[in-house]
């Protein structure tokens, strides 16, 4: 990374936060979206309304407001807590902690629906085959339903966390030093707005198209042994 006027280094600990986030918000955002999306397709209806509840009112929220929420409701929570244990000063919570609870939830809100399609397209009667085989539900959601699953949500991942990867930037209005915070440290030192915006928008880029690269890259490993569509 150029030298920037000396905060290349500071740019570099910002982007390396930026990737921090997005990736564990990634990893916790598929598994609420598997586990959501199992609740929507479930028999009970109370899972399935919960289900419905959370996706609606998380995509509803926009990102921004939802990290405030979670920063400042926490903050509440924890300080109410400490009170009525008989603590009187005052307790922060982790800015990574809450950006990053944010992101998951939102994350999985949009991968519940990728999840719950993909789910929908494996036939039954593989479902019914593997059962017939002696299989419990466990090992036929690891063997049969899981890396059918993956293979189909996969492109519908990639565009959630290519969305992800841009809106960590929001997680800097709770003070955590990403891509974004760093970024304005330094414009508000050297009074160059434009320099560092435009050093932080080729950043952004930067890990778009090595994203897109991971993810095209996953796509074949997990598209191995099968023809691809109209090569027959």
């Amino acid at each position: 990374m150029p030298d920037l006027q000396g905060f290349g280094p500071m740019l570099a600990e910002g982007t390396l936060m930026t990737v921090q986030v997005a990736l564990l918000s990634t990893l916790f955002g598929i598994l609420i979206g598997i586990a959501v999306a199992m609740m929507k397709l479930s028999s009970s209806r109370t899972a399935r309304i919960a289900g419905d509840v959370y996706t609606t009112i998380v995509r509803g929220v926009p990102a921004l407001v939802l990290i405030l929420l979670i920063y400042f409701g926490g903050v509440r929570a924890v300080n109410g807590l400490a009170r009525w244990l008989g603590h009187t000063e005052h307790v922060d919570i982790n800015a990574f902690v809450a950006g990053v609870f944010a992101l998951s939830l939102a994350f999985g809100a949009y991968a519940t629906e990728v999840f719950r399609g993909a789910f929908q397209s494996i036939p039954k009667g593989q479902i019914e085959a593997a059962r017939a085989l002696g299989m419990g539900r466990l090992l036929t959601f690891r063997r049969v339903s899981l890396p059918q699953v993956w293979r189909i949500a996969l492109p519908g991942l990639g565009n959630i966390f290519l969305v992800i990867l841009k809106e960590t930037a929001l997680v800097s209005v709770i003070g955590l030093e990403e891509l974004m915070r760093k970024t304005e440290y330094a414009v508000g030192f050297t009074r160059q707005p434009f320099t560092f915006f435009l050093a932080a928008a080729f950043i952004y880029l930067a890990l778009t198209i090595v994203s897109m690269l991971a993810i095209q890259v996953l796509e074949r490993r997990a598209s191995r042994g099968l023809e691809p569509v109209g090569a027959a």
